[in-house]
C-alpha cells in the first residue's frame, strides 16, 4: 500500500508540475487552446489518443462487453484502432490542419460558423458541446472512483473531487501545451501499464490458451458452451453497434478533431497517423481484451448479469494482479482518466468563452479571454463532479450508458457535417442544421423513451432499446441526411461564391 501511495502522489506532483512549467508559456489565445499549432506527431498522436481512451474504456466498456460478448469484444479495440484511429488521421487529419488554420478557427463551433458562414451554427453547436460533455466527463469520474475505491478504500466522492482539483490546477495553468506534454508522460504509462496487466490476468488462469478453454466452457443463457470463446461471440448483430459508436464516433467529437488544428505541419500528420493507430492497437486493444476473460473472475447472478455489476468486473480482476502492478494500474486509469478530462474541460471552457461569450463582448482582451476560459474550467468540473457523484449513487446508472448518450448526440449532430464539410462545397447550412437537430433529437427521443422509460425494443436480432446501438445509428443516419438535405435545399448563389473561396486553401502551399 505504501508503495502504491508513493506512485500516486509523484504522479500527481508530475503533473502540477508540467502546468506550473507551461504558465508562463502560455501568452495568447491560440496558445491556451491548440498550443500555438506547433506541436509535433509524437505530442498530437499521443494527446488523441489519451483523449480517446479513458477509465470509461478500461472499467466501463471493456467490463460490460466482455462480459456480453466474451473473447470477442477485442474486435471493439481493432475497430477504434482502425476505424477510430487510422482512418480519422487519414481522411480528416490534413484537411482539418489546412482548413482550420486557413479560417483561423480555434473550435468546432468556430469552425462551423467559418466554413458555413454562419453565426446561428456556430451558437447552436456550442451549446450541443457544453450540454453533451457533461455525461461523458461523468462517466469518466465514475469509472476511476471504483479503481481508486477498491485499491485505496477511499470513499469514490473524494476521488471524484479529488481528481478534479489536480485536472484544473494544470489544464488552468499551461492550456494545451500542458495537456499535450502531460498525455505523451500519460500515454506512456497506458502503454507499459495495460500490457502487463493483460499478462498477469491472463497467467492467474494457466495462460491465454489454459484462459479461452476455459472461457469456452461457460455456457450462455441458452445453455450453449463455446460462444464467449468464439471469433464473433453470441451476438455479433449488436457488437457491430459497439464497433461503430466507439470506433466512428470520434469523427465528430470536438475535444477528438481539435487535435488535428493543433499539429504542426502535413508531414506531422503522416507520423502521426503512425503513432495513434499502433497507441490504440495496443491500448484499445488490451482493453477489450482483457474485458473478455471477465467471466473468469466474476460469477453470474440469477438473471445472469454480474454479481458486481458491470462497472465492478474490472475492479475485480485486479485483485488477480500483484499489489505493485495494482498501484500502476491505478495510474494506468488515472492517467487515461486525467487526460480525457483535460481534453473535454479545454474544449468546453474554450467553446463557452470563444463561441458565446465573445460575441456579445467584442471589445474583450486576450488577457481577459483567458481569464474567462480559466473561469468556466473550474465551473465545467463542479457541474461534471455533481452529476457523477449523483450518477455513482444510483446503481442503476452504467458508465456505458453515459458515454453512449453523450457520444450519440455528439457524433449524431456534429459528424456528418464536419466531414463533408472538409470535402464538399455543396453542403447547405439547411443540412447541417437539419443534422444538428436529428443528432440532439434522437439521442434524448431515445433517453427518455428508451433509457428512462425502461422499455425494451428488438428487431431482427438489433437492440433498439439500446444507447449503444441508438447512438450508431443516429451517427449513420446523419450521414445520410446532410447530402439528402443539401440536394433538396441547394446552395444560394452568394453562399456558393463563398464556400469557392473557403475552398481555396488547399491549393494554399504555405498552410
Amino acid at each position: 500500500m505504501v508503495g502504491m501511495w508513493i506512485i500516486l502522489i509523484a504522479y500527481l506532483v508530475l503533473m502540477v508540475g508540467i502546468g506550473v512549467y507551461y504558465r508562463r508559456k502560455t501568452a495568447n489565445v491560440t496558445d491556451f487552446v491548440l498550443g500555438g499549432r506547433t506541436l509535433g506527431p509524437w505530442f498530437t498522436a499521443f494527446a488523441y489518443g489519451t483523449s480517446y481512451f479513458s477509465a470509461v474504456i478500461f472499467v466501463g466498456y471493456a467490463g460490460r462487453f466482455g462480459w456480453s460478448y466474451g473473447v470477442s469484444s477485442t474486435w471493439v479495440g481493432i475497430g477504434n484502432a482502425v476505424i477510430g484511429s487510422l482512418l480519422p488521421w487519414l481522411i480528416l487529419g490534413k484537411r482539418s490542419r489546412i482548413m482550420s488554420k486557413h479560417l483561423s478557427a480555434k473550435t468546432m463551433p468556430e469552425f462551423f460558423e467559418k466554413r458555413y458562414n454562419s453565426k446561428w451554427l456556430k451558437t447552436i453547436s456550442a451549446l450541443i458541446i457544453f450540454v453533451f460533455l457533461i455525461p461523458y466527463t461523468a462517466s469518466v469520474y465514475n469509472g476511476l472512483s471504483r479503481l481508486f475505491e477498491k485499491g485505496f478504500g477511499i470513499p469514490y466522492k473524494y476521488c471524484i473531487i479529488v481528481m478534479a482539483v489536480f485536472t484544473a490546477i494544470y489544464v488552468i495553468l499551461g492550456g494545451y501545451k500542458a495537456t499535450a506534454l502531460t498525455d505523451f508522460i500519460q500515454g506512456i504509462f497506458m502503454l507499459v501499464g495495460i500490457s502487463a496487466v493483460v499478462i498477469a490476468v491472463l497467467n492467474k488462469h494457466g495462460g491465454l490458451s489454459s484462459s479461452v478453454d476455459q472461457m469456452s466452457r461457460i455456457t450462455n443463457a441458452a445453455g450453449e458452451n463455446g460462444q464467449f470463446a468464439d471469433m464473433f461471440g453470441p451476438d455479433p448483430v449488436n457488437l457491430l453497434g459497439v464497433v461503430i459508436l466507439t470506433s466512428l464516433g470520434t469523427w465528430g467529437l470536438p475535444q477528438m478533431v481539435g487535435k488535428f488544428y493543433a499539429v504542426k505541419d502535413n508531414k506531422a500528420v503522416k507520423t502521426g497517423t503512425i503513432v495513434s493507430t499502433v497507441f490504440a492497437v495496443v491500448v484499445a486493444g488490451g482493453c477489450y481484451f482483457l474485458g473478455g476473460f471477465g467471466r473468469l473472475f466474476v460469477d453470474a447472478d440469477a438473471a445472469g448479469a454480474p454479481v458486481t455489476g458491470f462497472d465492478g468486473i474490472v475492479p475485480e480482476m485486479m485483485n488477480a494482479i500483484p499489489e505493485l502492478l495494482f498501484g500502476v494500474v491505478i495510474v494506468l486509469v488515472l492517467s487515461a482518466s486525467m487526460s480525457t478530462l483535460s481534453s473535454l474541460v479545454l474544449t468546453s471552457s474554450s467553446v463557452l468563452t470563444i463561441d458565446l461569450i465573445k460575441p456579445f463582448r467584442k471589445k474583450m482582451t486576450e488577457k481577459q479571454e483567458l481569464l474567462i476560459m480559466r473561469l468556466f474550467i473550474g465551473v465545467f468540473l463542479l457541474i461534471s463532479v455533481v452529476i457523477a457523484i449523483f450518477t455513482l449513487e444510483n446503481p442503476t446508472t452504467i458508465i456505458s450508458t453515459l458515454m453512449s448518450i453523450s457520444w450519440g448526440a455528439l457524433a449524431g449532430a456534429f459528424l456528418a457535417p464536419y466531414l463533408y464539410g472538409l470535402y464538399s462545397r455543396k453542403i447547405t447550412k439547411a443540412a447541417v442544421m437539419a443534422c444538428f437537430i436529428s443528432g440532439v433529437g434522437l439521442t434524448l427521443a431515445h433517453m427518455f423513451y428508451f433509457t428512462f422509460g425502461k422499455r425494451t425494443l428488438t428487431i431482427g436480432g438489433l437492440s433498439i432499446h439500446s444507447a449503444i446501438n441508438a447512438g450508431a445509428i443516429t451517427m449513420l443516419f446523419g450521414l445520410i441526411l446532410v447530402p439528402v438535405v443539401s440536394l433538396i435545399t441547394r446552395n444560394k448563389k452568394e453562399d456558393q461564391e463563398y464556400y469557392d473561396k473557403v475552398f481555396e486553401c488547399y491549393e494554399n502551399k504555405e498552410l
